[in-house]
């Protein structure tokens, strides 16, 4: 079902022309002279594909790069819509790509690594093997689009490009108006219509996603499937899973509209601890989510992968790749040999497919008995690897490799069936081992097939080892060692544990009650989200979003309350570890913790109003308050501000060096600006935030969703320097 922005029908006729939404964050624009797509949200192909759209002619990028957890500039999909639904290969047309000149440049480049891979140059800097090296080259070049001749069609060719000149691109008789951010002016002659992107405040996928309602539980090992289908399958969200390992999560790729399918699931960001990055194709590689992280996530590939990844970051939108690689930490997998992660056994191996992917077999011990995972990840039909290696394109080694992974055994077999021009077939393991087979990239199986395999689709579970209570232990650890800013300490995190019940609650059921007696209970979140909210008595008011890693009603610990001030309601499936009130208390008080966390508490509701902070996550706020100093300036005083420290006006005015200081601004040593600091004095009275600056620093490297949010923050300023813009860039270096 497609999503329709409330005040915009999903088609409207405007004089001779049409206007479609196809989804959130994008328009079609239609009329007797040719149709022109503006915005390309994630999976906006999908969008056009349940509205019956068969052709445009041309794509106008968006201004804003991001919206909402999303890039708005996803070209590859319509890319392959223009040229496969819309025949647009086969009849030798290109397509127009419009935009400003330096967005354009980043659009090739980006197009250029997702399509054709890598250069020779490239992987000579990467210090690739060489045989490695050749086969990838050789396997982009057998299976890139080629023209009538038989040559490569560079990426440039696909397209007229047409840049923004005064303002103004006229394709025919169609004239393209660049108004304002986001805003275009689109008709013939002095019929114009007018696309306005910013009536769009979120971005949505186009199709349902069904929500889970019931808790699953943490497992050993097992397989969550967040999508199963391919990029061409209007009503199923691409393929991505999250595999669980001692109740701890590692994506295997990174799905569009990842937080939408993560929440579905009842799987909080907190509980990601890395990705397993297979290939940089958009319907495997959304990765700009994890710019958003509360925590760095651990990027476990080759070192390719992970800079052709950086690059496409970077293109997408429009930061330099160096500023890209602080939100990522690289764990480099080298194909062919194995890699012990936390206990978790990964063999990853090479597959064959248009540009570097690779694949894994994840295993561990239980009990003496080897567990294992296998996921093939995206690769041709071993007919056609078979007749590349006859022709010395395909390594013996590679192919050799990729049989056995075919008919071994493994728990759970994880395979590309898609069937298309550079994707698996069914048939591939018709000879496998394995206890099960699922496939991947297929909507639906022939009769062949649909007794002996099944379909990876959304909302599916597959476990290969089951949980038990043992393995919230050391969850409960790590969230409270985080919430806690320190490690938690031994002797009373056994006094805690002794008395502890985990606890399981559907979507919508109501964990706390609002003025309600608090019995004697702590909770930790372990698994999914809540939302905290209060009623006047008059309306209902959302105080905060919480998930896994938080703790509810230990304030009524420190303060004595009797009663809950607010209600929690589940907005996923949720799990809580429970804990005895009195034991907390005695822990905080035995600590001496009492006042620091009296501390944190009162700057919390402070650092959520500044605008700077506004968009970040609840463990973010947590750990902004564990450096933050709250200062109060009385009327007619003044102190100095040093460049030790950065500074946030929270209430009240106040003049630094006889300037108006403002809410929205900041002061002191300043990330990724010029220092400001000198005296500080208020007329009438002021509060301050105060941060030392080297702790801050060490805080926004931890979290890639401050880093991301104090840079975007500086890059809105016209009259700041930002030296991590993306220019100009060639397509090839």
């Amino acid at each position: 079902m497609a999503i329709k922005h409330p005040q915009f029908p999903a088609s409207a006729y405007v004089g001779d022309s049409t206007l479609i939404q196809p989804c959130l964050g994008s328009r079609l624009y239609e009329d007797d002279h040719g149709s022109i797509l503006v915005g390309q949200p994630p999976e906006v192909l999908k969008g056009l594909l349940l509205h019956g759209v068969s052709n445009f002619d041309t794509l106008v990028l968006p201004d804003i790069k991001e919206k909402g957890g999303s890039l708005t500039n996803s070209l590859e999909f319509p890319l392959y819509f223009f040229l496969f639904v819309s025949n647009g290969l086969s009849e030798g047309r290109r397509l127009n790509l419009v935009g400003e000149e330096e967005d354009l440049s980043h659009a090739l480049r980006l197009l250029r690594i997702t399509l054709f891979g890598p250069t020779r140059a490239e992987l000579e800097s990467w210090n690739t093997e060489i045989e490695q090296a050749n086969e990838w080259l050789a396997a982009s070049e057998e299976l890139a689009l080629k023209d009538k001749s038989g040559e490569i069609i560079p990426v440039e060719d696909f397209f007229n490009l047409l840049p923004f000149k005064d303002g103004e691109v006229k394709i025919g008789k169609q004239t393209i108006n660049h108004v304002d951010s986001d805003v275009f002016d689109i008709g013939v002659g002095n019929k114009n219509t007018r696309i306005d992107l910013n009536e769009d405040i979120a971005i949505e996928p186009p199709y349902q996603v069904t929500p889970d309602y019931v808790p699953g539980g943490l497992v050993k090992l097992g397989i969550e499937v967040l999508g199963g289908a391919s990029g061409f399958t209007p009503t199923e969200p691409c393929t991505g899973l999250a595999l669980c390992y001692n109740g701890e999560y590692l994506l295997v790729d990174c799905i569009p509209f990842l937080d939408q399918h993560l929440f579905a699931r009842g799987i909080s960001k907190n509980q990601i601890a890395a990705i397993f990055l297979t290939h940089l194709h958009d319907d495997h590689s959304s990765l700009f989510p994890l710019l958003l992280m509360p925590h760095r996530v651990e990027l476990i590939t080759t070192r390719e992968i992970f800079y052709m990844a950086m690059e496409k970051i970077a293109c997408g939108i429009g930061w330099k790749s160096e500023a890209v690689e602080e939100h990522f930490r690289l764990v480099e997998v080298i194909p062919g040999k194995r890699f012990n992660y936390f206990g978790l056994t990964i063999d990853p191996h090479l597959t064959v497919h248009s540009i570097p992917t690779i694949g894994a077999t994840f295993s561990t011990v239980n009990r003496g008995i080897e567990r294992s995972v296998c996921v093939i990840g995206d690769n041709h039909t071993m007919s056609a690897i078979h007749d590349m290696n006859r022709r010395g394109l395909v390594r013996d080694k590679t192919i050799k490799n990729l049989d056995r992974l075919y008919s071994d055994r493994f728990s759970l077999l994880v395979a590309d069936g898609g069937a298309g021009a550079i994707h698996g077939d069914p048939a591939d393991a018709i000879q496998s081992n394995s206890d099960r087979v699922v496939f991947v990239h297929v909507e639906k199986l022939t009769n062949e097939f649909n007794t002996t395999f099944s379909l990876a689709t959304s909302g599916k579970r597959y476990t290969i080892l089951e949980g038990d209570p043992a393995i919230y232990t050391s969850q409960i650890n790590h969230y409270l060692t985080v919430w806690l800013g320190r490690p938690f300490p031994n002797r009373w995190m056994r006094s805690l544990l002794a008395e502890e019940e985990i606890r399981r609650y559907n979507t919508d059921d109501v964990i706390l009650v609002q003025d309600s007696s608090t019995r004697g209970y702590v909770y930790l979140i372990l698994t999914g989200y809540v939302d905290v909210v209060q009623h006047d008595g008059k309306q209902l008011h959302l105080e905060a979003k919480l998930q896994a890693g938080d703790i509810l009603g230990e304030m009524a610990v420190i303060t004595g309350a009797g009663t809950r001030n607010a209600s929690v309601v589940a907005r996923t499936p949720v799990t809580l570890c429970v804990f005895s009130e009195e034991t907390f208390r005695s822990f905080i008080i035995a600590e001496g913790f009492q006042e620091k966390l009296l501390k944190q508490w009162s700057v919390r509701p402070a650092i959520s109003r500044q605008p700077q902070f506004k968009q970040l996550s609840s463990t973010v706020y947590e750990k902004l308050s564990q450096i933050a100093e709250a200062k109060t300036l009385d009327a007619g005083n003044a102190f100095d501000l040093t460049n030790s420290h950065w500074c946030l006006l929270s209430e009240g005015d106040a003049t630094i060096n006889g300037q108006s200081m403002y809410a929205n601004e900041d002061y002191g040593q300043r990330p990724f600006a010029p220092t400001v600091s000198g005296p500080i004095t208020s007329r009438d009275g002021a509060k301050f935030l105060l941060f030392n600056f080297k702790r801050l620093e060490k805080v926004r490297l931890e979290c890639p969703q401050l880093n991301y949010f104090l840079r975007k923050m500086r890059m809105q300023d016209p009259n700041q320097l930002v030296d991590w813009r993306l220019g100009k860039v060639d397509i090839l270096n």
